[in-house]
């Protein structure tokens, strides 16, 4: 598959940043949703279709359902296939286990795509089980080069460090896994060296096939984008009864596959992402232009720029007010409201023990054309077991607040209880302004911006806010 202008798209998340960073690095006319019932609606040819499960903090036996349930839901529309590889008894339908590797399209249903978090939070495991069950062979990736975030031997390394020795779970009430594989217990997974992806797609695909004859998934070792595209081609050698499992980094791969290389011209107040990440940049030997190089480009590892996928959407104006919610914990957070209440912003801090209470919040209204900051005071730290009901606090804030403004929400989960609390079940992304901020807007043409909490520079707040309004010179109070 080099590129289908009808490919059509499924795509799960367990958190909504993460389900709006896949929508907008498909690279497709995307539509997010919020309830899993929405899937049942079936993608338009050239569509993709993300959703929300909101399962990171569901126990596995919810997670694992809220899947099948999902996936159940998208062949219940019944205009597309489900990709199943598996006879009426359950076995690998050995006529069409795989494509032949030289097959130039991918046909019989949608692509399907599961995205899980790069520091393997979440109920991984059991969502990769259910998300599994119809699939001929689950490929894994879960490296997001972007962030620093590769895996090599199997293990997440966070800047060099492995995730179960770095501070990444701090806020966490559990214990780090100390492997992808662990990480996805049950799923039995084989672990497929840098060194085998390096070889090329069509190898990488010999090497898929071989592990699920063995009734097993491969975990994929990545360190680059070029890595990542590698497996994406590889995995689309196979056919449709492939699924795909990863970060953002593996939707950008697969987004590179099925769309036009040509740039989009960037939608008024949106603008393109700055300089690609170093690690864009490496490009084996094994991966370029050559006998295992089955689709032209597609394994080169040059980074496409992340450009709008619905660019007819009209983005927010100075005519409403802007609230940025700061809902995440990261350390970086502070200096990025740091950086936005500098440049004029209006900073509400509101206490945890405040917020985790039964009263709503009273906020004040943002007025036209202004910026406002709420964060919470963490200087005497947020215990994990108060976390949510704080989160749930903000969103009753947040809702109370007259005048529609445009939001800018970080944090998964924040997002999430906000347009819950909001009435908000469909986004349509308009395209990111940096890596994982996504620009989207509800159907009422109120502009929504969501952000995994740990992303971002310090300058992430305030490039956020000149992009949504781009004629305003700077922030106003």
């Amino acid at each position: 598959m080099c590129r289908r202008d009808d490919t059509t798209v499924v795509a799960l998340a367990d958190d909504l940043s993460g389900a709006a960073e896949v929508a907008a690095l498909l690279g497709l006319p995307a539509r997010l949703a919020l309830r899993p019932a929405d899937l049942g609606l079936s993608p338009a040819p050239g569509e993709a279709v993300v959703v929300d499960l909101d399962s990171r903090y569901l126990d596995e036996g919810a997670a694992a359902a809220a899947v099948r349930a999902a996936v159940r839901a998208v062949r219940a529309a019944g205009r597309v296939s489900s990709g199943a590889g598996r006879d009426a008894d359950g076995n690998l339908a050995e006529g069409r286990a795989f494509r032949a590797v030289n097959s130039g399209a991918v046909d019989g249903g949608p692509l399907w795509f599961k995205k899980c978090d790069s520091l393997l939070r979440g109920p991984v495991g059991a969502e990769a089980a259910a998300f599994a069950e119809d699939a001929e062979v689950l490929v894994v990736a879960t490296a997001l080069p972007a962030a620093r975030r590769v895996v090599r031997g199997g293990v997440v390394l966070v800047d060099g460090v492995p995730l179960h020795e770095s501070a990444a779970w701090r806020a966490e009430e559990r214990a780090a896994p100390r492997s992808v594989a662990g990480a996805l217990a049950p799923l039995p997974v084989t672990g497929v060296p840098l060194e085998t992806v390096r070889r090329g797609p069509i190898a990488l695909a010999g090497r898929f096939r071989e592990v699920a004859a063995d009734g097993r998934h491969p975990v994929c070792d990545a360190e680059t984008d070029t890595d990542l595209t590698v497996i994406a081609t590889a995995a689309a050698l196979l056919g449709p009864g492939v699924r795909l499992l990863g970060s953002g980094g593996l939707a950008a791969a697969l987004g590179r596959l099925i769309t036009s290389r040509r740039p989009t011209p960037p939608s008024a107040g949106t603008r393109p992402p700055s300089a690609v990440p170093p690690s864009a940049t490496h490009t084996p030997a094994a991966a370029t232009a050559g006998p295992d190089a089955a689709c032209p480009d597609a394994a080169s590892g040059a980074a496409r720029a992340v450009v709008p996928v619905h660019g007819t959407v009209p983005v927010g104006t100075g005519g409403r007010g802007l609230l940025v919610v700061a809902g995440s914990a990261e350390p970086v957070v502070g200096e990025q409201v740091g950086r936005l209440v500098a440049a004029g912003a209006r900073h509400v801090v509101l206490a945890p023990g405040q917020l985790a209470g039964t009263d709503t919040v009273v906020l004040p209204a943002p007025a036209p054309g202004t910026v406002t900051v709420v964060s919470v005071d963490d200087a005497g730290g947020v215990r994990a077991g108060a976390a949510r009901a704080v989160v749930a606090g903000l969103a009753r804030a947040v809702s109370a607040l007259p005048g529609r403004p445009d939001l800018v929400l970080t944090g998964g989960e924040t997002a999430r209880r906000v347009l819950d609390a909001l009435g908000v079940t469909t986004l349509r992304p308009v395209g990111e302004i940096h890596h994982g901020a996504v620009h989207c807007t509800t159907t009422d043409g109120r502009s929504v911006v969501t952000r995994p909490g740990s992303f971002g520079g310090p300058d992430s707040f305030v490039r956020i806010a000149a992009a949504l309004r781009p004629s305003q010179q700077g922030v106003t109070q």
